[in-house]
């Protein structure tokens, strides 16, 4: 499974409107995983929508994300209606993937606000159904080859690498002592 973990996260600067976003954590082949970090800030509006979803990594249909991924990944933030269906394709080859609901509740699967599901692995269709008004993210990938090593701040594909990251995590933190974890 190529996502090795996320959080919510919500806030902004006082007298700003808040935000809500979701940290995804994605595992990376051995040979890039502790490489150069990279940070990319997307306005919302540049996320193209296929039905109800907007591509925020991967492809589904015809849309494409601009923002690039390693590996075979899909990453969607869906808008349901109370009452509305919908069915995700995953791509061949896509058996893993996961569904996390920001606002509302699902009925089919059961999903709550706050809530994270893995799937059983799998090809098949994922159908469904909301409540109420509700929105989430779907995650799709292929699995990848190695066992995952979660940390506190990242996710490895060996104890040699994990304890490799955290270190840097550490130094980086030592450099911006401002910053709290």
């Amino acid at each position: 499974m190529r996502a090795g973990g996320g959080v919510w996260h919500s806030g902004g600067p006082v007298g700003v409107a808040r935000i809500k976003g979701y940290q995804l954590w994605l595992a990376l082949p051995p040979e890039e995983e502790n490489g150069d970090s990279e940070a990319r800030y997307v306005d919302a509006s540049r996320f193209r929508k296929n039905g109800p979803a907007r591509v925020i990594l991967g492809r589904y249909g015809d849309v494409v994300s601009e923002v690039r991924a390693q590996g075979s990944v899909n990453y969607l933030d869906v808008a349901l209606k109370k009452g509305e269906k919908w069915r995700y394709e995953p791509p061949s080859g896509h058996t893993v993937a996961w569904v996390a609901v920001h606002e509302g509740e699902l009925a089919a699967p059961a999903i709550g606000p706050g809530e994270l599901a893995v799937f059983e692995e799998s090809n098949a269709a994922i159908k469904f159904e909301a409540t109420e008004n509700t929105g989430f993210i779907i995650g799709s990938a292929v699995r990848h080859p190695w066992n995952l090593v979660l940390g506190t701040y990242s996710v490895h594909t060996s104890r040699h690498a994990l304890e490799k990251g955290e270190a840097r995590i550490a130094e980086i933190g030592k450099r911006y002592p401002f910053v709290s974890r």
